[in-house]
């Protein structure tokens, strides 16, 4: 019997993969195929995405990037996550610019948004790396539950209700949605 070693995928080498028409996320050199997700997820991932890219851009506050942005979190082996939707300060593009691969480092801002074949073990791996990789808050949506659950750390948690408001806090100032509109 033996054992057929693979070499760790790197960050460039899933860059310049053909588009197949799959989702892939590259963990500590893993490939990870992900399926697409349904028109649920679509709707309430624009719900959000939709506020969100106007208050940004009317207040020059960065830029908002649409789900399947990839963002190098790890080098050797790396790990490249995208997110469904991704905001940068504009204080943090100018200090790294812009650049045609993926983007070092973590967002400010991520938004996960739950899909019916996400396990919670996933996700919690998910939110653990985009916070250790300087995410400054990140933002899980429950389509099932209709909640937000805030992550500022891995123990400041808070989750919103279909009856409460999200806000941006300091990561995006002056952006509030209500709970409810981002589940239609």
């Amino acid at each position: 019997m033996s054992a057929t070693l693979t070499k760790p995928v790197t960050a460039d080498e899933l860059l310049a993969m053909p588009d197949d028409g799959h989702c892939y996320e590259l963990v500590k050199g893993e490939l990870r195929m992900a399926p697409p997700p349904g028109s649920e997820h679509g709707e309430v991932t624009m719900n959000l995405a939709g506020p969100l890219y106007q208050h940004v851009k009317k207040h020059n506050l960065g830029v908002v990037y649409a789900a399947e942005t990839g963002f190098k979190l790890e080098s050797n082996p790396d790990t490249v996550r995208a997110p469904d939707v991704a905001f940068v300060r504009i204080e943090s593009l100018q200090q790294t610019g812009r650049s045609p691969g993926y983007r070092s480092g973590s967002p400010d801002l991520v938004v996960e948004v739950l899909s019916p074949s996400d396990r919670v073990t996933s996700v919690e791996e998910k939110v653990s790396e985009w916070l250790e990789a300087g995410a400054r808050m990140v933002w899980v949506v429950s389509p099932k539950l209709r909640t937000v659950t805030v992550y500022r750390s891995l123990t400041d948690i808070v989750v919103l209700t279909a009856k409460d408001k999200l806000d941006g806090g300091e990561v995006v100032p002056g952006f509030q949605i209500n709970v409810a509109e981002i589940f239609g």
